[in-house]
Formats: C-alpha cells, structure tokens, sequence
C-alpha cells in the first residue's frame, strides 16, 4: 500500500485533483466528507459540538449549521482549536478504518485540508500539494463559491500559509491557471504514484522525489 497525503489551500483546487486521482485508481479517503459524517444528528461528535459551543450552531431540524459555526471558529482561533480538538480524533479514527479496508496494492490518498497546520505529513509515504497563489484563492472563493471577501480572507488565514505548505510537499501541482493545465499534472502525478507502488510491492526503494510534479510550473 502507498499512502498519500493530499492537501492545499481553501481554493487551490485540492477537490478537483482528488477527484482526478480517485478517476485513475486511487482509494481516496475524504477528510472534510468524513468531518460531515462524524457530526450528523445522533452522533456523539455532534453532542461534543454542542456542549462546546450551544445549540444556537443547530438548525431547527436539529443537524449542524454550518455557516452558523464557521462564522464563530473562523473568527476566534481558540474556538477553531476547540472545534479542532473535537472532530478531528473522530476523523483520524474513521479514516484509519477506511484505509484498513484497501487492499495491499492500493495507492489511498488521504484528503487532509489541514495537513499542514495538524504536522500530519510524517503519516505518508509522500505528500501531494496543490498549489495557487493567494490572490486566486481569494478570486476563486469569492466568484465561484460567492464568498464574502472578509469571510474569505479570515478562512484563508486560519490555513497554513503558502510557504509552510510547501515545505512539507514531495510532489506540487500548480493549480495557479486554467483548468485545462491542471489534467496533464495530475496524470503525470498519478505515474509517478503507480510508479513508486510498483516499486515498493517489488521491494525497492521509493528513491527521491522531484519537488515538483513532473511537467508543472514554477509557482
């Protein structure tokens, strides 16, 4: 089994190349889908959330508001750090469930948002990260996802910054352009990953990797 780390900025376009990568072959096992799951209405994750913060984070049908409780965490770092402390012990433990059920030969590429900011990387075999620059994250965010530009800002500074992220990468892919350039990256990314499986089933060594995907630009 080759574990991958996959993470980049809100933004970046982390969602798009795990989409991608799962297209080719890849396990991959969602962190921010399992966060949804470990707080939905009767869940012990839910009633941790609750007791934390108050029900003035429930909808009236009772599950989690989610603008509501972002608007709170995103704006005071403590309670982010609380919030953090809840759910992400629960999402540990469902994504090690998930990545036990691969096969031996899989490639899982764990979707990890705040890799970087939790000091996860030493988990992987390698770590992908999907790069942009700060000024298209915030276009991104306030154009295609109708992002208040406050909202926005306060979300993208309670992330690891640029320079931390890509400090812990093994492979980046540039994400800075149009869509049409980003494919090719992650195949040539996807050839690397079956590359080093291939590798290690025979008993090799991983050997090292570029900084770089093979065939992206320099951010």
């Amino acid at each position: 089994m080759l574990k991958v780390g996959l993470t980049g900025g809100i933004g970046a376009g982390k969602s798009e190349v795990s989409r991608l990568l799962a297209g080719y072959g890849a396990i991959v096992v969602d962190a921010d889908r399992i966060a949804r799951e470990v707080v939905e209405p009767g869940t012990p994750g839910l009633a941790a959330v609750v007791a934390a913060f108050g029900e003035e984070v429930l909808t009236p049908e009772g599950a989690l508001d989610r603008p509501k409780l972002g608007s709170i965490v995103f704006a005071d770092q403590d309670k982010l750090r609380t919030l953090n402390a809840i759910v992400h012990p629960l999402v540990g433990a469902r994504s090690a469930e998930l990545e036990a059920a691969a096969g031996p030969d899989a490639i899982v590429v764990h979707d990890v948002p705040l890799l970087t900011e939790n000091g996860l990387a030493p988990l992987y075999d390698l770590v992908v990260v999907v790069d942009a620059a700060p000024s298209t994250q915030l276009a991104r965010l306030t154009a295609l996802r109708a992002m208040a530009e406050e909202e926005a800002r306060a979300r993208m500074a309670a992330q690891a910054t640029r320079e931390q992220r890509l400090a812990v990468a093994t492979l980046v892919i540039d994400n800075d352009g149009p869509l049409d350039a980003l494919e090719p990256q992650v195949r040539k990314v996807w050839e690397e990953l079956t590359a080093r499986a291939a590798d290690r089933a025979s008993g090799g060594a991983p050997g090292s990797a570029p900084d770089r995907a093979p065939g992206s630009a320099t951010a």
